[in-house]
């Protein structure tokens, strides 16, 4: 008798420790982002394409009835013809209902995960990296029964590549395009079904490298006063939330010669006027990406550098992810509400650089 019971809740606890993978993009091939024909425009495999550099796939009510309440999302890069290192993200879109297509610049969108692509040769192993974002937090957004309620939700991988220093030094590159081929998985465990309290208030997203001009201290559309570095963010909630937490990512970058990629900086947010978050950018040790750099570089070099060499050398490895930083802001009264982000020491020598910046607001109601 006892063998009869034991074996049926095995089975139920197995059932609830399940993984689920969820494939949103499988090794979607990027191509220069710079080109202006869109290179597989009429592939017919579901994919939107933007832009050679930004993808996007409705996520479909089976993948968001078979998400959990823990969810892991891994962004992975495939070595093609673009040697260097670029930034790459994962973005969320909130689209009308039934939208066959959207304008990227006309719907909400928020930034889920933000990643550095490593210098790598597509003729060398390892020749593909994965970055993982654990984070509750971005099922909660996917299980909301009020955003599927009123949008269709679109994933978008975006990675701005070019091929020119590969078409030369990388062999079987001559003449190619192709810059990297990426992936998006969801993992999650058992289906917990819609989330029926959370809000979601999208304040702002990073701009691609072809537009610039997301976060500075020398143009007048990327702070709030030239010659300082400083991006106030207003928003008004019309009822008061509960559990109210700002997402911010934010990376530093500027590879001239005393650019603000190379130096740390202090960063400080501000809320209603309050200081919640102080933190300074950066690793403290870039070794464990070193394999993934296949392509010769400046950065690595031939030799192991040590905590300290890389402390004092950069904002981010290359092949590693971007913190996404989750700031706890209470509950919150109706109204207007103000976030701000100061780099008060940051120079932008030749008014060259930014500073990518994307923040949201969840809460729940």
């Amino acid at each position: 008798m006892i063998k009869k019971l034991i074996a049926p809740v095995l089975l139920l606890l197995a059932q609830s420790l399940r993984a689920e993978e969820i494939n949103v993009f499988t090794d979607a091939v990027f191509y220069d982002g710079y080109r202006s024909e869109i290179v597989d425009a009429l592939k017919a495999d579901g994919i939107l394409r933007h832009s050679n550099s930004r993808y996007a796939r409705r996520l479909t009510d089976a993948m968001l009835d078979s998400l959990g309440r823990q969810l892991t999302l891994r962004a992975e890069i495939g070595a093609l013809c673009d040697n260097y290192d670029r930034i790459g993200s994962v973005n969320l879109a909130l689209v009308p209902k039934g939208a066959a297509n959207y304008c990227a610049d006309s719907v909400r969108r928020i930034e889920l995960a933000r990643f550095i692509t490593p210098f790598m040769n597509k003729n060398f192993q390892p020749d593909r990296v994965s970055y993982e974002f654990p984070d509750s937090v971005i099922s909660s957004i996917l299980r909301s029964r009020q955003l599927r309620q009123r949008f269709d939700l679109w994933m978008e991988m975006e990675v701005f590549g070019v091929p020119y220093a590969a078409n030369e030094q990388v062999q079987g590159c001559a003449g190619r395009n192709d810059v990297f081929s990426g992936s998006v998985t969801l993992l999650t465990d058992a289906p917990a079904g819609p989330d029926t309290t959370l809000m979601l208030m999208p304040l702002i997203i990073r701009r691609s490298e072809i537009h610039g001009n997301n976060f500075n201290n020398y143009s007048p559309l990327a702070t709030d006063s030239v010659g300082r570095t400083v991006r106030t963010l207003t928003f008004t909630l019309d009822r008061p939330v509960s559990n109210a937490r700002a997402t911010v990512i934010i990376s530093n970058h500027g590879a001239n010669a005393g650019g603000e990629e190379y130096i740390r900086r202090q960063h400080f947010v501000y809320f209603n006027g309050e200081e919640v978050l102080t933190f300074i950018p950066g690793f403290g040790d870039c070794e464990p990406y070193r394999k993934y750099n296949t392509q010769p570089n400046g950065i690595y070099g031939r030799q192991p550098r040590t905590p300290d060499d890389w402390a004092a050398w950069n904002n981010w490895c290359p092949g590693s992810a971007i913190p996404v930083r989750h700031i706890p802001l209470g509950n919150l009264p109706a109204g207007t509400h103000t976030l701000r982000v100061e780099v008060p020491d940051a120079q932008f020598v030749d008014a060259q650089g930014d500073f990518p910046l994307s923040v949201y607001l969840t809460a729940t109601r």
